[in-house]
């Protein structure tokens, strides 16, 4: 396929400056907005962005935050509310039919709201009649498993770990988060490998390393600080390959905003050294034949193996079965071309291996995690400097609330330390996740619903199923700062609890509070707003799960909820106790203006593993799985111009985050719409179609297709044809409007990750010529 520089400009640069000025005056915010943006992730007295999980680098910036950062702020800082007021002039099912957008800018959530059947609107509730209401509901349930208990990855360490600590005090594990849509194989496969389901590097590694694999990443748009450590990596030596089915141009050239000369003289630094141009799905077989050639040509690191790994030789035989053409069939890229890139991982003395959900999103996304640990065990690439695994997460504590115990199949070190702590049995019996909770609330075998933040139906596949179902429950309570779509689902009683954001002053009648989150190299840093909250009536997280837990569970008080919202220092102090690696939690925070590493264990080569070894894994499905969904479809009629079968991804713009919809421009991609379908220009011309061309996409089911609901439509459309260098066979739509082509069926086996990054598609060009809107 050929190369099609859709922008041809480097990343960053003006055109963020300019875009994230813009953001703040269009969320009417530019004064508080900048105030906020300075004190992003600065080391005293800062606050950690909301945005991503990328950690902060340690020598010290006036202004340390990028363009989506940036927008974040804006997003969270906007002082126009949705209000009571608001509710009383839009019905709820007239805000059902608002965008994403327009339920974004829609203002910051500012007093607790009830959902009046009747007008069929949200109405005001005092604090205590919303803590009365939610308490009677629980308190009807036949069993705590009736409820389930989301969090998002924005909730702060201390907060998520009072709520994990209510939800199993009520009952129950069924303690989903946004992990599980979309680091869980990491967790897992890691977990498994290594014994810690966490990257093994620091951001210093990146200083040092030789040769960078990324695969599945569009840091440009989802972690832009990012591109300043790759082009500092580039510059010192280091050879950075992106594995990817999209040649994302925000990762040619990078422009560096914190460098005022390099503006100045329209300079930028290069980055990556080549793109693979994978095809969807196609990881795995092209890192199976990576493998394969280090180990036929002896170009493994045997001395590790020996002494550090176990499950070597099964790998060895399952690799060595493995043939060429199947390889090659599997991941769409020439033999000649991956025996260059298994040179360059034999030549280089310190590799790190970079991933995003690219990687994850897959039916086969353990596989991917798992063969990507195999080629840095192979290597002898853990432990040490410039080198290891770097699963790049995206909300800025998602790692954070899973190590406070966000989790639905919680450890027994976990569950025997909580009950040694409070002095409490502690729910053995495993949860539900985000998949097999959604199933359960569409088969009507939950009565409540319970968001800490996040937009659940939205964010899950089967978004129009789950949002019926939101309907069918006793009760939904969702704590959050702005309006979104799954709150628009009203069950026989829903609530909205307003919060205080990151930006915002936490003051108790201890006073000033600050609060921690956890960066995706397991590096804990304090945070703290310093903005007058929005309104009076908000209240911080910890405060509303506090004051519930003290609802609920009524004359149970030997645990001192109110206490521990009041003073964060005392939170410290159980989680100090009760979570491993936070001894002397309080002290350990305060000595350090940057915070502290937790000890990784894999990272000093100690395996907390089944083995007491690192573990080589085998993969689950065939490396010709993809290639095998698309041969499935030989009974369609590939003759017919009108219809053809691809692999569809779902993608995010460079104005969102996660389902926080900002705007319609996408900068790199060139369009100011999202009603698009992106494929390459080439197979538009072989189709015999053009730009600008209506195509409507449904779900092919195929026989070997995992999913239970064949016989179940799935389309979407139409969308407009637009150009993107992507791979051949590959089309790309964005999320989360694409969610009603994934089911939740089609998932992971171990992690049960949904594949928003691979499904079988067919294409039906409905008209043609439409006219598209200007390139931004």
């Amino acid at each position: 396929m050929r190369k099609i520089p859709v922008y041809s400009h480097p990343a960053a640069g003006w055109p963020a400056l300019i875009s994230s000025t813009r953001k703040l005056m269009d969320y009417q915010t530019f004064l508080r907005g900048s105030v906020s943006v300075l004190k992003s992730n600065q080391p005293q007295g800062g606050f950690d962005c909301p945005g991503c999980a990328w950690p902060d680098h340690k020598s010290h910036k006036r202004i340390d935050v990028c363009e989506n950062g940036i927008k974040v702020i804006a997003s969270e800082t906007m002082t126009k509310k949705a209000d009571a007021q608001f509710f009383a002039r839009h019905t709820v099912t007239e805000l059902q039919r608002w965008s994403g957008y327009e339920l974004e800018h829609s203002g910051r959530l500012s007093e607790p709201m009830y959902y009046d059947a009747a007008q069929d609107r949200y109405v005001p509730i005092p604090w205590e009649a919303a803590y009365g209401l939610i308490t009677e509901q629980l308190g009807k349930l036949d069993s705590p498993n009736e409820a389930l208990f989301y969090t998002s990855g924005r909730v702060t360490n201390e907060p998520a770990f009072m709520y994990q600590l209510f939800v199993r005090s009520f009952g129950t594990n069924n303690l989903p988060d946004c992990s599980n849509m979309c680091h869980e194989p990491t967790s897992v496969m890691l977990g498994k490998q290594l014994g810690v389901g966490k990257a093994t590097v620091m951001l210093e590694d990146f200083e040092q390393a030789k040769l960078i694999l990324m695969f599945g990443q569009n840091p440009a748009t989802n972690h832009p600080r990012m591109l300043e450590m790759l082009a500092h990596a580039h510059e010192q030596g280091c050879r950075i390959i992106s594995i990817n089915p999209m040649r994302e141009q925000g990762l040619s050239r990078f422009r560096n905003p914190q460098k005022p000369m390099h503006m100045a003289a329209g300079q930028s630094d290069d980055m990556v050294d080549d793109v693979i141009q994978i095809q969807i799905g196609g990881d795995t077989a092209l890192l199976t034949g990576i493998a394969k050639w280090l180990i036929e040509n002896d170009r493994i690191n045997h001395d590790f193996i020996t002494t550090h790994t176990a499950g070597f030789e099964p790998l060895k035989q399952w690799l060595t079965a493995q043939t060429w053409e199947d390889i090659t069939l599997g991941c769409g890229i020439p033999q000649i071309d991956i025996v260059n890139l298994a040179k360059l991982v034999a030549d280089s003395s310190a590799t790190i291996c970079t991933w995003g959900m690219g990687i994850t999103q897959h039916v086969q996304g353990d596989d991917n995690v798992a063969m990507i640990t195999n080629l840095l065990l192979l290597m002898g690439m853990i432990g040490i400097d410039g080198a290891g695994a770097s699963p790049v997460r995206g909300h800025s504590n998602v790692q954070g609330d899973r190590t406070m115990g966000i989790h639905e199949r919680p450890s027994k070190t976990l569950l025997d330390s909580l009950e040694r702590v409070f002095e409490r049995p502690m729910p053995k019996e495993h949860g539900y996740d985000v998949v097999t909770g959604a199933k359960a609330l569409i088969e009507g075998d939950l009565k409540v619903f319970m968001g800490m933040g996040g937009n659940y139906a939205v964010a899950a596949p089967d978004t129009s199923a789950i949002q019926q179902a939101l309907t069918t429950t006793q009760l939904n309570v969702f704590v959050g700062t702005k309006l979104n779509e799954t709150m628009l689902y009203p069950g026989a009683n829903n609530v909205i609890l307003p919060c205080l954001g990151r930006t915002e002053r936490i003051l108790t009648t201890k006073g000033e509070q600050f609060a921690t989150i956890e960066d995706s190299m397991c590096q804990i840093v304090p945070t703290q707003g310093k903005l007058k909250p929005v309104s009076d009536n908000l209240k911080s997280e910890a405060k509303i799960i506090a004051e519930l837990a003290t609802h609920v569970l009524g004359a149970d008080s030997s645990i001192p909820w109110l206490a521990m919202s009041e003073d964060f220092d005392l939170i410290r102090d159980y989680i100090a106790q009760a979570i491993n690696g936070f001894e002397n939690f309080n002290q350990r925070i305060r000595t350090n203006e940057r915070g502290f590493h937790l000890y990784h264990a894999a990272r000093h080569r100690v395996w907390n593993t089944e083995s007491g070894k690192a573990q080589f894994e085998v993969p689950h499905y065939s490396i010709t799985y993809v290639a095998a969904q698309m041969a499935d479809t030989h009974d369609i009629d590939h003759e017919d111009t009108t219809q053809k079968v691809w692999q569809l991804t779902s993608v995010r713009s460079h104005d969102q985050f996660n389902t926080m919809i900002f705007g319609f421009k996408d900068r790199y991609r060139q369009t100011n719409r999202r009603d698009v379908l992106f494929m390459h220009p080439d197979e538009i011309s072989r189709l015999g179609w053009q730009k600008g061309d209506q195509v409507m996409v449904s779900r092919h089911a195929s026989s070997s297709s995992h999913t239970a609901h064949k016989n179940k439509p799935r389309v979407l459309g139409p969308l407009i044809l637009t150009e993107m260098d992507i791979a051949a066979n590959a089309v790309a739509a964005y999320y989360p409007e694409c969610n009603d082509l994934f089911d939740l069926d089609t998932h992971a086996p171990d992690s049960h990750i949904p594949a928003y990054k691979s499904t079988t598609v067919i294409l039906e060009r409905v008209n043609t010529s439409v006219q598209t809107a200007e390139p931004v």
